[in-house]
């Protein structure tokens, strides 16, 4: 087995990568470092010719998974407070003007461009294209099909180019 420190030298980049496009630019280093602190842990059991980069990939999925599930839970604090829910405890309409969790001052236009798209379509993209997962290897992280994570990175990848990019920096 190779030191974990080399798997780190050759793998860090690609799971940054990847954690950068699945969960934007505030919490790519916090999965980062999640996912190898884990992938420390459980190095010594992993089985010999075992894929690495898509294991370390897995790990970031369920790192990704939890600190999506954390912003979830904090409380997003707001100048102002929302508007009453009405007697049925609904919300009124006009609350859309308020930032979700991990959406305030994201000025970058490429993570702009990625949050557009469903989460499925996102992540095959960063699988496959930044990770450089095969599309089998990929299905084996998301769940599902060969043929339907290369649908997901195909529909992701016409919605990317239809945006321009350009025009929002």
């Amino acid at each position: 087995m190779k030191p974990f420190e080399a798997i780190v030298t050759e793998h860090g980049p690609a799971v940054l990568r990847v954690c950068r496009a699945v969960l934007g630019p505030h919490d790519a280093e916090d999965a980062w470092s999640e996912t190898f602190l884990a992938a420390l842990r459980a190095y010594p059991d992993l089985a010999p010719g075992a894929n690495i980069q898509a294991w370390l990939v897995t790990i970031a999925k369920h790192k990704a998974i939890d600190l999506h599930r954390a912003a979830a839970r904090r409380p997003v604090p707001v100048s102002d407070l929302p508007p009453p829910a009405d007697s049925r405890g609904l919300r009124r309409p006009d609350r859309t003007g308020y930032p979700g969790p991990g959406e305030a001052n994201d000025h970058d236009p490429l993570w702009a461009a990625l949050k557009t798209l469903p989460r499925r379509q996102r992540e095959a993209l960063a699988y496959h294209h930044l990770a450089g997962l095969s599309y089998a290897e990929v299905a084996v992280v998301l769940g599902g099909t060969e043929a339907a994570c290369r649908r997901s990175a195909a529909d992701g990848m016409k919605k990317l180019r239809s945006l321009n990019l350009e025009e929002s920096r």
